[in-house]
This record gives C-alpha cells, structure tokens and sequence, in this order.
C-alpha cells in the first residue's frame, strides 16, 4: 500500500509536457474584415454583414453579425443543420413556414431546426442585430427561396 502511494506521489508530481501543435488559436480583430452588404437575391432592404466565419474541415461552422436596418429581411431559406439566432440589439421577427411570425428581441437566442424554412428580420420601425451561427453540410450551410412578400411580412 505504501509503494502505490509513493509511486502516486511521484507520478502527480511530474512536471506535464504539453505537445505543441501546427494548430493555433486564431483571432479575427473587430473591424479587420470587411463589411458585406446581403445580396438582393436574398435580402429585402439593408443587411450588412460583419465579422464573417466559416471554418475548415473537419470544423463545419460559420457565422456572422448581421445587422439589419429597420424593414430589412431575409429571404425564405433553410439550413441543413439548423440556425442559431443570438440577438444582440432591436427588434425583429422570424416565422416559420405555415407559422405565424414571432417578435424576437435584445437578449433572445433563436434555434431554427435542420430544414425548417424560415425567415428573420427587423421590425418595420427600428433595426436588428444578431450572430447567426450555423453548420454546413456537404459544403452548404444554406438554401435560398423566394422573398418574404410585403404582404407575409407583419409590421
């Protein structure tokens, strides 16, 4: 019993050696990217994209900050693997398909599940921001439909 303990001692004792690796963490500064604005095809009104991610293989995730002026939207989309919505200011909406719309706010987190048609926004009189998180699969982490129509918008 006394050896086992002895030999405990000394093997908590051991200094511990951490391999180093190629990999490193990687940090993208606030502003050192470029500010995108949603392309047409997918977005009605102004939505500006910042702090962009997508990772490598075998990582699947990726993001942005999107930060939409009020009455801005998406399109109709789906995501293969599902959304996470972070709301980080404002108010907006998100409907599911063959739902009705529900207002989301400052503080909310927003999961979409894989395949759910969806689209989100600001409210019509004041602006939204929020982290969009979401996984690819095969390459895309994403499938665009048709825009929301004035009419199916509800403010």
């Amino acid at each position: 019993m006394k050896k086992a303990i002895i030999l405990a001692l000394v093997v908590l004792s051991l200094p511990i050696t951490v391999m180093a690796t190629q990999n490193n963490v990687i940090i993208s500064p606030a502003g050192s990217q470029p500010t995108t604005i949603g392309a047409a095809d997918y977005f009605t009104g102004t939505a500006k994209v910042d702090s962009r991610f997508q990772r490598s293989s075998p990582a699947r995730i990726g993001g942005g900050i999107v930060s939409f002026d009020a009455g801005a939207r998406t399109a109709w989309h789906t995501h293969p693997l599902g959304q996470t919505l972070i709301v980080s200011s404002g108010t907006g909406w998100v409907q599911q398909s063959g739902n009705q719309a529900q207002q989301i706010k400052t503080g909310d987190i927003v999961w979409i599940p894989p395949g759910v048609k969806h689209w989100h926004g600001a409210s019509a009189t004041q602006p939204l921001v929020h982290i969009a998180i979401s996984e690819s699969l095969e390459g895309s982490s994403v499938t665009w439909m048709e825009k929301v129509t004035d009419s199916q918008y509800p403010d």
